[in-house]
């Protein structure tokens, strides 16, 4: 593939699985150097490293828990030391803690909100910091910098028996649109990508009986499952000057999820 993101040094918080792992694996082939960020699992996330310089690309993984600051300030310190800074930031950390609402606990409640919430707050905080401090590099990117938060389909539409879910990517909605107005002016661009169902282990339930499966297909109009790479590739595109005069925007990749699927035969 064209190396668009060739010589851009870019982070992948929750990059040993999933969506994450897709999305530092086509970074690598897009040219861009990447920090393999995890929470658990070193082989995991060493093995996404070690084909990510595979590909040609420079890779490190490093373990950090994206809701503690300390943590977090310390990986962008370590990119800082290792390649002396950041291009491109991809919010992806996340996870679920599910419940009826009348049994969730606060700990189940504090545990997604800190994650997914304000794990994309402290490291788009430091992504911003390293820019500023940075300045522009026209031979690699239009842009001072990039931030791609991955959102959810659930930032729009209700989610019973996950609320606490729901409203961290409500909240990341908002994050992000409110983070771009600010940081538009210095050509900071910060854009979500907001996948529907997607074949990853966090959702297998969903997918991997013929019965879920099918139970599944109802609520997508497109009739596939998504897969990481979907994401990826849109995320490939959302980093790269392609998508230069884009910010602000909340991408969905869902196979048309948010198209209302009850109403296609006239509801």
């Amino acid at each position: 593939m064209e190396q668009k993101l060739k010589r851009q040094r870019a982070l992948v918080t929750g990059a040993s699985s999933g969506i994450g792992k897709a999305i530092a694996l086509e970074l690598g082939r897009a040219g861009a150097d990447v920090l393999v960020n995890y929470l658990r699992g070193d082989d995991e996330a060493e093995a996404v490293a070690a084909a990510i310089r595979g590909s040609g690309s420079r890779a490190i993984a490093h373990q950090t828990d994206v809701s503690q600051e300390d943590q977090v300030i310390g990986m962008f310190q370590r990119m800082t030391a290792e390649w002396g800074g950041i291009d491109i930031l991809v919010n992806n950390a996340g996870l679920q803690k599910d419940a009826p609402f009348d049994e969730m606990t606060l700990p189940q409640w504090n545990t997604v909100i800190n994650v997914n919430l304000t794990g994309q707050f402290l490291c788009a905080r430091e992504a911003v910091r390293a820019f500023k401090r940075q300045g522009k590099r026209l031979e690699v990117s239009r842009a001072l910098g990039k931030i791609i938060c991955i959102s959810s389909v659930h930032e729009v539409i209700p989610w019973a028996g996950h609320v606490n879910y729901a409203a961290s990517k409500g909240g990341v909605m908002l994050l992000m649109k409110s983070l771009a107005q600010e940081v538009a002016s210095l050509h900071i661009r910060v854009n979500s990508i907001c996948p529907g169902a997607i074949r990853t282990p966090i959702n297998g339930d969903a997918w991997q009986t013929p019965g879920a499966l099918q139970s599944l297909m109802s609520l997508i109009p497109y009739k596939r499952i998504g897969e990481p790479e979907d994401i990826a590739k849109t995320a490939i595109w959302l980093a790269s000057d392609d998508s230069d005069y884009v910010t602000g925007a909340s991408i969905f990749v869902d196979g048309g999820m948010l198209l209302y699927p009850g109403f296609e035969d006239n509801g």
